[in-house]
């Protein structure tokens, strides 16, 4: 099983925005060090908590500093873009560092209304569906429009030897099924939702309707927040600090923010009547062994083939050693 991270370049106290992203830069150096598989970078708009909105240039300055591990999105939320310019976009990454770059896509906002309004004030007003808008980008990663399509012959340049893997991050069935379908490595974002129930519908859907016509096969990834530090009461502490607050927006939609004011701030920017849930994150934590424990147990009764792991620890300092800790559990969870 394989470990990595995904970091969020968050900002905490009296931190700048460039002393997060430095943050970053040192975290996926020693994660090289340490052996980690790949190292991930979110995307988020118009927030002061975390500094992360352009995954393409930070992940281009990732690169540069490091030599070995893999470095991509998690994910490019792909519902704000043309397919064809996040084609070019990784495509330019691809060649920059040839199989080295992940593509990373994500179906939900990124961000409050205003910022989804100002990403998008210039498309129609009706929405292509992810799903069509992933098919597409796939076809543009690898030069193979289909024919039929209005835009049959063009190409998205330059073309990469080894162009980025795709992945799907999601927190649904139907997200599930869409990997599925679309024959590709399928990323359930736990930190976003803490249903075992949904988790396990999600992993089932993946796998029972996983497309292997084009000789792939399922690869199941979770990424989940985990802490860990000297000793179980320590890391405790951390995680009693995290919280999960659940919208639930009268049209039927949900989504997962990280405090109160954050959802109350949707409800009014969203002009819709909204409901909010305070949950407990399911944060795994503990000192070495305990955690050890917990992530073998994960990959035992999900057979997980990576996870990636997210730290919430408001210190730099405490969250790389936090990450440090779970480096050296790396053997102990090999099945």
């Amino acid at each position: 099983m394989k470990l990595s991270i995904l970091d969020q370049s968050p900002v905490n106290g009296v931190e700048t925005a460039t002393e997060a992203f430095q943050h970053t830069i040192e975290l996926a150096q020693k994660a090289e060090g340490w052996g980690y598989h790949r190292f991930w970078v979110a995307e988020h708009h118009g927030s002061s908590r975390v500094m992360g909105s352009s995954p393409e240039v930070l992940i281009s300055h990732l690169l540069a500093k490091t030599s070995r591990i893999r470095v991509g999105s998690g994910g490019v939320m792909l519902q704000h873009y043309s397919p064809y310019k996040v084609a070019e976009n990784f495509n330019v990454l691809a060649s920059l560092a040839p199989g080295r770059v992940d593509l990373g896509i994500g179906g939900g906002p990124g961000g409050m209304p205003r910022s989804t309004q100002a990403l998008r004030q210039d498309t129609a007003p009706e929405s292509i569906p992810v799903a069509e808008k992933l098919a597409e980008l796939i076809q543009f990663l690898h030069n193979q429009l289909e024919e039929g399509n209005a835009l049959y012959g063009l190409r998205a340049s330059p073309a990469p030897s080894q162009p980025a893997d795709v992945y799907l991050l999601g927190t649904t069935p139907s997200s599930a099924e869409t990997a599925a379908k679309l024959g590709l490595p399928y990323v359930y974002a736990l930190f976003l939702n803490n249903d075992d129930v949904m988790m396990t519908e999600a992993v089932e859907t993946y796998r029972n309707q996983f497309d292997i016509t084009n000789g792939a096969r399922p690869q199941t990834m979770l990424a989940l927040p985990v802490i860990a530090a000297d000793s179980d009461e320590e890391a405790q502490e951390y995680a009693s600090q995290i919280k999960l607050v659940r919208i639930y927006v009268e049209n039927g939609r949900t989504l997962t923010v990280f405090s109160l004011d954050a959802a109350e701030e949707y409800s009014r920017q969203s002009e819709e009547r909204c409901t909010f849930e305070v949950q407990e994150a399911n944060v795994i934590y503990g000192s070495p062994d305990t955690v050890g424990e917990k992530l073998a147990d994960i990959q035992r009764r999900y057979q997980v083939d990576e996870l990636i792991i997210q730290t919430v620890i408001p210190d730099f300092k405490k969250r790389l050693h936090s990450y440090e800790l779970l480096s050296e559990l790396f053997e102990q969870v090999q099945v």
